[in-house]
């Protein structure tokens, strides 16, 4: 399970960072606290955050639960992509919101894949 925590911290200090970003470019664009719109590019950082929080949400429980039932190194190799696809969505949506579709994708699907194997794999116990 040890792996399983690193890739959950990981993505606890992400979303850290995600914030920090945000709040970089909050001086950087003028956007005054606790205004979350005036200037294009701090809202897509805004909304990298946000929807990285909305995502957060699922994939936390989910790879928690996923690696009680199934190797915990599989799940967190979910979480890497997970990872990796956050960063992804974070660069292209800030550089051009169109081109956060590959970076989404690749965190949303290893997120159902660990909810679904959660899933299966307590109704699993349940029934042995």
């Amino acid at each position: 399970m040890a792996w399983v925590d690193i890739v959950i911290t990981l993505a606890v200090l992400q979303l850290f960072w995600f914030a920090l970003l945000v709040g970089k470019a909050r001086g950087t664009y003028g956007v005054k606290a606790p205004a979350t719109s005036g200037n294009e590019i701090f809202e897509r950082h805004y909304r990298v955050q946000m929807n990285t929080i909305e995502t957060l949400v699922i994939f936390l429980p989910s790879i928690w639960i996923a690696a009680h039932y199934w190797n915990p190194v599989y799940m967190a190799a979910l979480g890497v992509v997970y990872l990796i696809g956050r960063e992804m969505y974070r660069i292209g949506y800030v550089r051009e919101p169109a081109r956060r579709s590959a970076g989404y994708g690749l965190s949303l699907l290893p997120t159902i894949i660990l909810a679904f194997a959660g899933l299966i794999g307590a109704v699993l116990a349940v029934l042995h």
